[in-house]
């Protein structure tokens, strides 16, 4: 398949929200290795038009949802500056006009105040500035959320804005290798539980999904590393819920002094 055409498909998509037959499944069918050209071209076309890339944004670390999706790894795409939101006093508001079936993921982001040396846990302690609350809006340009690895590669890892947190001091939180995987977070929508996650369901800990991160950009001889000042929003640690419009949905953390956030959809 032609990365190119691809990738203005998905432009046109991510412009109105458009729903679309998988690539993976079209003839011939679009393969992970491929897709990541096509992820390139996407993001060559958003930088030409003035987006910036503000960080990333890693995919399938709970490794609790591999069987659902039938997607058996994590993914990484960019986040810009045009899709970044930061939540004022831990509330914001998210238009989801443009945003096709959108679903939202409760996760822990850091801040990076340097490149990652190595992925070895002392590397990247020593990398981090802060520890920030993050939701993610992902979506599915295929029906059903019918989507395959190729699929989630190709559209930027699904990545339809993140809301960012306080962030807090890394120096703050103490020991972070032992608080991140034993914390628990607690998703509501209004009034109603819908799910607990913990750090744990992202690869054992979001330090360790930060490490894959580094060690899989350091594959790609086409991505660019990660830079002091970048955010790196580590995966979801429950499952991913569908938003609607109208809609005001909390989190709250226990394990870790993150403060939870509020989000509501219009």
């Amino acid at each position: 398949m032609d990365a190119t055409a691809i990738a203005a498909e998905l432009a046109a998509l991510n412009e109105n929200g458009g729903l679309a037959p998988p690539f993976a499944r079209r003839d011939p069918p679009l393969v992970p290795a491929c897709a990541a050209a096509v992820a390139r071209r996407l993001h060559e076309r958003r930088l030409a038009a003035g987006w910036r890339p503000r960080g990333r944004k890693i995919g399938f670390t709970n490794r609790t949802l591999w069987p659902r999706y039938g997607v058996f790894e994590p993914i990484w795409g960019f986040v810009y500056d045009r899709t970044l939101i930061e939540a004022a006093q831990n509330r914001a508001v998210v238009p989801l006009a443009g945003l096709a079936q959108p679903r939202i993921e409760p996760e822990i982001a850091f801040g990076l105040k340097r490149a990652p040396a190595a992925a070895d846990p002392h590397s990247l302690l020593a990398a981090i500035d802060w520890v920030a609350h993050a939701v993610e809006i992902v979506q599915c340009h295929h029906p059903g959320w019918a989507v395959a690895l190729a699929d989630a590669i190709a559209d930027n890892g699904l990545h339809g804005r993140l809301v960012l947190g306080s962030p807090v001091p890394a120096h703050a939180l103490g020991d972070l290798a032992a608080s991140l995987p034993a914390a628990s977070v607690e998703l509501r929508r209004d009034e109603a539980l819908v799910e607990r996650g913990r750090g744990e369901n992202v690869l054992g800990s979001p330090l360790a999904a930060l490490g894959w991160l580094v060690e899989a950009l350091a594959r790609d001889p086409h991505a660019p590393p990660l830079a002091a000042g970048d955010v790196v929003s580590t995966g979801t640690l429950t499952d991913a819920h569908p938003v609607a419009a109208g809609e005001r949905w909390r989190t709250r953390f226990d394990g870790i002094a993150l403060p939870g956030l509020e989000v509501a959809f219009a």
